[in-house]
């Protein structure tokens, strides 16, 4: 058990699920086996000690948080979150400016990334101890990489050495964090995650090996392949894998 240090961790949620198709729901309040795809991103966060909070940033005018058994945990705060997913990190770090100092640890992690494993946080964590800038989760490439031309047809075959898919949660020191996301917004570079904007100050984030079940729900597809993995690791379990409890809410919005 990893227990030397604390984190909060910001989960941008205001996406609006464009390629998910005919959906009416944004993909993180899809059901998923019993419960909403955004509350199985939370349970395993919530489930840690080191977890000293959860700031989740909303869409404006978002009609479906509230109905949440999550949105009741005292645990959990909300803010607006932004157009792009930085703007809605930066939202929750700014909800943070008065519990953090700039060595304190922040974990993001995507509301629509609900098989995250226990034994890979713990991981993340255990290897962040000694991290002076942090780090993510990533699973090194095993396929053959092609780069198509304008026609779709191949281009060139790229070598996968040293290629890794960058996963979620990843976790930085506030300060650094931050002001990196400052700094992708100074330079007009919309980052697609947070070690992107990490990269741009000139750092090097540590790649944590995660586990390719680590999916986020992108396609209609998706929520069928996490409902299987979900489930068969509910058998392996006895059924013991339920994502956490949830405890009555005092804390602000």
């Amino acid at each position: 058990m990893v227990s030397s240090f604390r984190f909060w961790a910001v989960i941008p949620a205001a996406g609006n699920s464009r390629r998910m198709g005919a959906s009416t729901l944004p993909k993180q309040y899809l059901s998923l086996a019993g419960r909403s795809v955004l509350e199985w991103s939370l349970a395993p966060l919530l489930q840690r000690p080191e977890c000293a909070g959860v700031v989740v940033a909303l869409a404006s005018g978002d009609r479906h948080w509230h109905t949440l058994a999550a949105a009741q945990d005292r645990r959990i705060h909300t803010v607006m979150g932004g157009s792009e997913r930085a703007d809605s990190v930066r939202q929750g770090l700014r909800a943070l400016e008065s519990e953090l100092g700039d060595e304190d640890w922040v974990l993001v992690h995507d509301a629509a990334r609900p098989c995250l494993q226990a034994d890979e946080l713990t991981s993340l964590l255990s290897v962040m101890q000694d991290e002076a800038v942090g780090g993510l989760l990533a699973v090194a490439l095993v396929d053959t990489l092609k780069r198509a031309d304008e026609s779709g047809r191949v281009a060139q075959t790229v070598n996968r050495a040293g290629l890794w898919r960058a996963l979620t949660p990843q976790m930085f020191r506030y300060g650094i964090l931050n002001n990196a996301l400052a700094e992708a917004q100074r330079r007009g570079v919309t980052v697609t995650d947070e070690a992107q904007a990490v990269e741009l100050l000139g750092l090097r984030p540590k790649l944590v090996p995660g586990s390719a079940d680590n999916i986020k729900i992108t396609v209609p597809g998706d929520l069928q392949r996490a409902q299987h993995i979900l489930a068969t690791r509910q058998e392996v379990t006895g059924g013991t894998e339920t994502g956490g409890s949830i405890e009555p809410r005092d804390g602000i919005q």
